[in-house]
């Protein structure tokens, strides 16, 4: 079989860690098994807020990655920052908070959702282009990827195609663009939501092919754009899972792994923790809620003030992804939580797939018509309950703490096989390539 050569670019990348570098650090692990060798280009001094240095074994031997220099406007957000007397260290993820405590957060989020457009990558798109332009040409790649957000990654592609035609180019989406629930929370105007649309459309429709991650963004990429989409969707890594033990814990321990931000709502799955404690508190000595990764302070806030909750839930800070396996292992319940998301029922998340992985019960919370319910309906391993069901929430919560109580294992007999494996995918992406 004749090499393929395929240029992905791609903001995060290890040793960044959380969910935005999976999809394409797993793709480009498995495509030199089918004929592909990957170029990877990324910032070479990024600005992200979670760092996993083990996903760097992840990285295969035939990859080439090329760390290219970026510069970001969040170093004047620091400097400033300071200026205005913040005592604590400032993060990125500080612009865009909704509930901003001063006029200089106010201010700053409104000029990354007013200005920065589509973000504040944007800087990096003309001195990246000039770059691969010849790197392109030099290796004779004539096939390139882009991945978003943050959605600048695709206006390099579009500058690349527009200047070479002859060059294949790819744009995949792991989240919406225009329609994407963040430009809210970042106080983007219609003025600047128009600049986004206009931009994504001139991507999607100059694009050789658009992939997206789940059937309803698939539909909404198509409704946008009037061509057809591809469907790639997220997975797991059949390696990641090979030493998974899954062992009965001595509490019942019910586990959501991943960021907990202004537009995730626990609340009503918390409030039918605290139905479950008040009916049956002999639940009490065993029950814990463990939340795994970055904690929006307004809901730990809201925990720590019910007693009951309280002595019920724990917080984990971030852990290294080879790590987080073994948590897994030791859950009884693992949570996932779409409530709050604009358009949660077409929302999917990567962490989805890896629930199903270890064949434990999944409790979602969220809409019970949508990808998610459609996906665990199929893996026959949990359901999508709504956040208002909070009745049917704690009686799915008490049925599993049954189990936990007769059953030496909490694992499911599933089927969902290796229909989701990131190799099997990886064959799908090689097929379209």
């Amino acid at each position: 079989m004749q090499t393929k050569k395929v240029l992905i670019i791609a903001y995060y990348w290890p040793p960044s860690g959380g969910s935005g570098v999976q999809r394409w650090l797993k793709f480009v692990k498995y495509l030199p098994t089918v004929g592909v060798k990957p170029y990877v280009f990324t910032p070479a001094n990024p600005s992200f807020a979670i760092k996993d240095e083990s996903l760097l074994l992840d990285v295969p031997r035939e990859a080439e990655v090329i760390r290219y220099p970026i510069w970001e406007p969040y170093e004047i957000f620091f400097k400033l920052s300071s200026l205005f007397g913040k005592k604590k260290t400032a993060k990125p993820t500080d612009v865009v908070s909704l509930k901003s405590e001063s006029i200089f957060q106010r201010l700053s989020t409104w000029v990354r959702g007013n200005l920065f457009i589509p973000d504040p990558r944007k800087f990096w798109v003309k001195p990246s282009v000039k770059f691969l332009e010849h790197y392109l040409r030099e290796h004779n790649i004539g096939t390139v990827i882009t991945t978003g957000p943050p959605h600048s990654m695709h206006l390099i592609g579009l500058k690349l195609k527009q200047r070479n035609s002859s060059l294949k180019w790819i744009a995949d989406f792991r989240d919406p663009w225009s329609e994407w629930g963040f430009l809210d929370s970042i106080r983007a105007g219609e003025r600047a939501k128009n600049k986004h649309r206009k931009l994504e459309r001139l991507v999607t429709t100059t694009a050789d092919e658009v992939l997206t991650i789940t059937p309803f963004y698939v539909r909404q990429f198509e409704r946008l754009s009037g061509r057809k989409v591809q469907l790639l969707t997220n997975g797991f890594d059949e390696d990641d899972f090979k030493n998974l033990v899954v062992k009965k814990s001595s509490s019942f321990i019910i586990r959501h792994v991943g960021i907990i931000n202004e537009k995730c709502n626990p609340r009503p799955f918390m409030r039918a923790i605290e139905k479950v404690l008040q009916d049956y508190p002999q639940m009490k000595q065993h029950l814990v809620v463990d939340f795994i990764g970055d904690v929006h302070p307004a809901f730990r806030a809201f925990v720590v003030s019910n007693p009951s909750l309280k002595a019920a839930t724990t917080f984990t800070p971030s852990i290294p992804h080879k790590q987080l396996i073994a948590k897994y292992g030791e859950a009884s319940v693992l949570l996932l939580v779409l409530t709050g998301y604009k358009d949660a029922e077409g929302y999917m998340p990567g962490k989805l797939f890896e629930y199903i992985a270890t064949s434990l019960p999944v409790l979602g919370v969220g809409p019970e018509v949508g990808d998610a319910a459609d996906l665990l309906h199929r893996a026959q391993c949990g359901r999508m309950i709504d956040g208002e069901n909070t009745n049917d929430i704690a009686d799915f919560i008490v049925k599993q703490y049954r189990r936990w109580e007769t059953e030496q294992s909490m694992q499911l007999t599933t089927s969902a096989g290796l229909t989701y494996s990131r190799r099997k995918i990886a064959e799908s992406l090689a097929a379209l390539l």
